[in-house]
């Protein structure tokens, strides 16, 4: 029967040898040299690909112990719980509260994800903001990734408390305000006017931008407040 121990004996020997092996050694674990067998029995027992080498390592899915990020490492080959490059990067970029930038993934990954970003982004399940001269890659959901620029700001810039007026320039007022009144979405918080300001080069944090707003009482924003006459 399919899934009988003598069929996954060889796997399971093998890997408690091995811990990760390629296609060579299970070919000979197995006694063949068909890729569907292979594949086929691999299924029962459960298995990952390595997102390095370009996924010519195997594992079974029990035996890596997955760091906070859900990543392992074996003699220089790397797992994810997530399987491939692509969901990987797709799951750190879109639950990092302040987003991350290229450098940042490759740090945490161990190789080269440019290409994959380029990718993902190309095909919109992947979103962008230039931050610092650089790209931060964010969540498609708009609100989400408003959140995730904010976040960045206020990492990368940390400013004096929004409560004293030093802090809030009469420039920054202006624009604050400024994109209140012309801003495009049907709803504004005081995250999203941030972000937006940060995508256009200011530095301001969600902080002040709330200062601005509770100081004009103009603190939140919705699509009813609004002449539809002042829509183009």
């Amino acid at each position: 029967m399919p899934g009988s121990d003598s069929i996954r004996s060889p796997l399971l020997r093998l890997f408690q040898r091995h811990r990760i092996a390629d296609l060579e050694q299970l070919f000979a674990a197995l006694s063949t040299h068909s890729r569907m067998t292979v594949f086929r029995r691999l299924s029962l027992v459960g298995y990952l690909s390595s997102y390095s080498h370009a996924g010519r390592y195997y594992t079974l899915r029990d035996i890596p112990d997955f760091d906070a990020a859900g990543l392992w490492q074996h003699a220089g080959v790397l797992f994810s719980r997530d399987g491939t490059l692509k969901k990987t990067v797709l799951r750190l970029a879109e639950n990092s509260e302040a987003g991350l930038f290229q450098r940042e993934l490759q740090l945490q990954l161990g190789l080269r994800v440019h290409n994959t970003l380029a990718d993902l982004v190309a095909h919109k399940r992947l979103g962008r903001e230039p931050v610092a001269g650089e790209y931060l890659y964010v969540s498609t959901k708009r609100a989400r990734a408003a959140a995730q620029v904010a976040h960045r700001a206020e990492l990368a810039n940390p400013l004096m408390s929004a409560s004293q007026d030093e802090a809030l320039t009469p420039a920054l007022v202006i624009a604050v305000l400024l994109e209140i009144i012309h801003g495009t979405v049907m709803r504004l918080d005081a995250t999203e006017v941030a972000a937006r300001l940060i995508a256009r080069g200011m530095s301001v944090s969600v902080a002040q931008v709330q200062a601005v707003m509770r100081h004009h009482g103009v603190e939140k924003k919705t699509a009813t407040s609004r002449s539809r006459r002042s829509r183009h």
